[in-house]
């Protein structure tokens, strides 16, 4: 008799929560920052001197700044969720699992080279599927092009909105 390790459910769902949980901390913790960023820019622009004006309308822009930044990075993250999910459902997964690893985790550049040569032809045979975008994009990501990869994901996004947008 074969006894197969358990998978835990529990610990994942627990890693999620945790996750989860420190993410919606971060951005409640921006917003508190934000705002008191906007007590100050508001505070600046009506001492009425010429300096604390530009200082008040600098640290507003800032502030907005930092809003778009965090903003975009959470509509970013979800989309890439989305997809991940989407790839999984249809079992299209990069098997990174037997790859070489350094004592960091990272793959081997070697073998990271080599998977990325393999999802490169495949993205090469269908450059307007999603599909081999976000393949390829991971496959930047291991290969330690992380510029690139953002690329890629980026168009893998929008090919997928475009694919769902289609359907509808």
């Amino acid at each position: 008799m074969s006894v197969e390790p358990a998978v835990s459910e529990t610990n994942d769902n627990g890693r999620l929560v945790r996750t989860v949980g420190t993410i919606v901390f971060l951005v409640v913790a921006l917003v508190v920052y934000f705002l008191l960023l906007g007590r100050i820019a508001v505070a600046l622009i009506a001492s009425g001197n010429a300096a604390g004006i530009a200082m008040g309308v600098g640290v507003f822009i800032l502030g907005l700044i930092g809003v778009w930044v965090v903003a975009t990075s959470i509509r970013a993250a979800l989309a890439h969720q989305h997809l991940a999910r989407r790839i999984h459902e249809e079992g299209r997964e990069l098997d990174v699992s037997d790859l070489p690893r350094r004592p960091s985790g990272r793959i081997e550049k070697d073998a990271a080279d080599a998977l990325f040569e393999q999802v490169k032809s495949e993205w090469e045979a269908a450059p307007d599927d999603w599909r081999n975008n976000y393949r390829a994009a991971r496959a930047y990501d291991y290969a330690g092009d992380r510029t690139r990869a953002r690329e890629v994901m980026r168009r893998a996004v929008a090919l997928e909105r475009a694919e769902r947008n289609r359907q509808k």
